[in-house]
């Protein structure tokens, strides 16, 4: 085969995996690896192909600038793209994209603005309402609307739906597709109608997204709110085509993520929040079949923009969706506890060089000193700055040397109020267990706390 010369040459014909570690009742299970695509995801399709649409008809001029509403990874294709074709890429993303996303576009040259991701359609700080008044007041731009773009779905019934028919061996019973913008299902279900009408459409949708309940009772009820990214709505698509769907699973944030960790861990394959609820309406589906099926889905994009979220056991305690267990006093407050009941620390003699990458890896400004399991003192970032200000040759000097030893401390049964009255004296609570010291708990902690019971 030639060597391709450009990555735009690498997106599509991904790779397809049969999944054989998860219960999928009597059927086969199938995923087309779409984070195998250069930019990351499936995604890469929809921009090449709209892009391309927009060159062909005179939209887009040699250096001009595009204009795109994305909560999605749509964004980082069209950035991939618009970056090797020499275009300028202006984003309008809603603020719960993972921090990886917006790194990468911003890496690849894209003007990203972040608007809020609280607010519905009509809001004018709604992400798509946004962007397009954005490109209205950009002069030379083209708002490329991904929502109302016929090459959207083309990409799918040009080339994801023939190289799934000829990887399944012209034999599908099912296929499982998330909503976002409406490209995926409307191209696949446009290509398997021609060539074979009897294979059925199953729409994962994320708990609180409109259109599982819409598929069930053509009814639009309001939208709530989800944590996955790229699929659900608050609207039904235009580009989408429900008539071959024949079932639709809502799927809460818990699931999506739990079943995306669970397919690193049992197959190996790093997927995106998506693919969990993409996964878990799969099993759940083939589960509740009587008889054998050949059944697909998709990883939609990489899990590797989602480390500092849902592969992250902090953030997913923090958002309510891992429990932990509660043991009746002040240490299901604590934060950083791990399983083995230990916290984050640092020694006497570990350097302050130490103490501040400790810092900056768990993002926490004050560590406990521990010396055999016993707290000897606490570090925080104005010791830091005490020790370092005249010379910052002294973070060479042992964490002893910087360390608060003057104290408060409460024992694991203290009540709430003792707490608050620690707080209310500028201190953050130390917890031991008799001399044992148990972690540290701060406003925020407590604040986290409260937050998970309203979930």
């Amino acid at each position: 085969m030639a060597i391709p010369h450009s990555v735009i040459d690498l997106i599509g014909n991904t790779p397809l995996l049969e999944l054989t570690r998860f219960d999928t009742g009597p059927c086969r299970l199938f995923v087309k690896l779409e984070n195998q695509n250069p930019g990351g995801s499936i995604k890469d399709r929809v921009a090449l192909s709209m892009i391309e649409h927009a060159e062909r008809e005179g939209l887009l001029k040699p250096g001009g600038t595009i204009v795109e509403a994305t909560a999605g990874n749509t964004g980082l294709g069209l950035a991939l793209v618009a970056a090797l074709k020499g275009y300028r890429l202006v984003l309008v993303v809603p603020d719960k994209m993972s921090r990886e996303k917006i790194f990468h576009l911003r890496a690849l040259g894209v003007e990203v603005v972040l608007t809020r991701s609280d607010v519905v359609k009509g809001h004018p700080a709604y992400y798509q309402d946004y962007a397009r008044r954005l490109a209205d007041e950009t002069p030379g731009s083209y708002y490329i609307d991904q929502f109302n773009n016929p090459a959207n779905s083309a990409a799918h019934y040009a080339t994801t739906g023939p190289e799934l028919w000829q990887q399944m061996d012209h034999d599908v019973d099912a296929i499982v597709v998330g909503v976002g913008s409406g490209g995926t299902l409307g191209g696949l279900s446009r290509y398997f109608s021609e060539v074979s009408p009897e294979t059925a459409f199953v729409l994962a949708d994320p708990d609180g997204s409109i259109l599982a309940e819409y598929q069930r009772s053509g009814e639009t009820g309001e939208a709530g709110s989800w944590l996955v990214e790229g699929i659900g709505e608050d609207f039904v698509p235009a580009l989408s085509d429900f008539r071959q769907v024949t079932h639709a699973y809502s799927i809460d944030d818990a699931e999506a993520f739990t079943t995306a960790r669970d397919l690193l861990r049992l197959e190996g394959v790093l997927a995106g929040s998506s693919s969990g609820t993409l996964l878990a309406a799969a099993l759940r589906y083939c589960q509740q079949q009587t008889e054998a099926k050949r059944v697909v889905t998709f990883v939609c994009d990489s899990g590797n923009k989602y480390l500092s979220k849902m592969y992250n056991d902090h953030w997913m305690l923090e958002q309510g969706l891992i429990k932990r267990e509660q043991l009746g006093d002040l240490r299901d407050l604590i934060a950083y506890r791990h399983d083995d009941g230990s916290t984050v620390s640092v020694a006497p003699e570990d350097t302050l060089a130490i103490v501040h990458a400790r810092m900056r890896l768990y993002d926490i400004s004050q560590l406990p000193v521990l010396e055999n399991d016993r707290l000897v003192g606490l570090i925080d970032e104005w010791d830091l700055l005490n020790s370092l200000q005249n010379n910052p040759e002294h973070f060479s000097l042992p964490a002893r040397e910087a360390m608060t030893v003057r104290v408060n401390t409460l024992q694991k049964e203290a009540s709430f109020a003792q707490l608050l009255e620690t707080f209310n004296q500028g201190h953050v609570a130390v917890i031991l267990d008799g001399d044992h010291f148990l972690g540290l708990i701060t406003r925020t902690d407590v604040l986290n706390h409260w937050r998970q019971k309203l979930r």
